[in-house]
């Protein structure tokens, strides 16, 4: 039962890491990759989709995305799409092929883009604490109900705060790379 516990914790705490990795990498770094747009969708016939269902999303070179739109009459409407995101993006439209000039970063947005990496690094943290929280009083409820022994209890808790510390450790290297990455010119 402690195992089935320590078992879920783990699972958990590991897909907070895999989410913070996958927030991350919508953040840009001074390279043009094709996870950018990722979270940008388009109306296409009626429903919103991502940009990654309606075209081919590929990096040109290290400063331009290059979009090639399956069907003609998508072209304007990604374009707005791009134009209308949060990353301040303006598309080249020849057809229906858009290309995408990544503007180079300067020092201050790069200091703003570490500091948006460190909440969402911090959000992580937190959650894994939740997990731990959860965790910790699921073994009490055991205790209460007389399931497992005080010994067995504190054994318990005391796991949890291993995996707890290797969770937040790997929290911590995720962020440190993406911060050097970030302040690399």
């Amino acid at each position: 039962m402690i195992n089935e516990i320590q078992k879920d914790a783990a699972e958990r705490m590991q897909k907070s890491v895999e989410a913070l990795k996958n927030e991350l990498t919508k953040i840009r770094t001074g390279r043009a990759h094709p996870s950018i747009l990722d979270h940008i969708t388009v109306e296409y016939y009626g429903s919103m989709v991502p940009l990654s269902q309606v075209s081919n999303i590929t990096a040109e070179d290290a400063r331009t995305l290059c979009l090639t739109v399956w069907e003609d009459s998508m072209a304007k409407p990604v374009e707005k799409a791009i134009m209308n995101s949060d990353l301040g993006l303006n598309p080249n439209t020849a057809g229906t092929v858009l290309r995408v000039p990544l503007p180079p970063l300067t020092e201050e947005r790069r200091k703003d883009l570490v500091r948006i990496v460190k909440q969402a690094a911090e959000g992580g943290r937190v959650a894994v604490r939740n997990i731990r929280r959860d965790a910790n009083s699921e073994l009490k409820l055991l205790l209460k109900e007389k399931e497992i022994s005080e010994d067995e209890e504190r054994k318990g808790q005391d796991e949890i705060q291993k995996l707890t510390d290797k969770y937040i450790a790997s929290i911590d290297r995720v962020l440190q790379e993406k911060e050097k990455d970030l302040m690399a010119v």
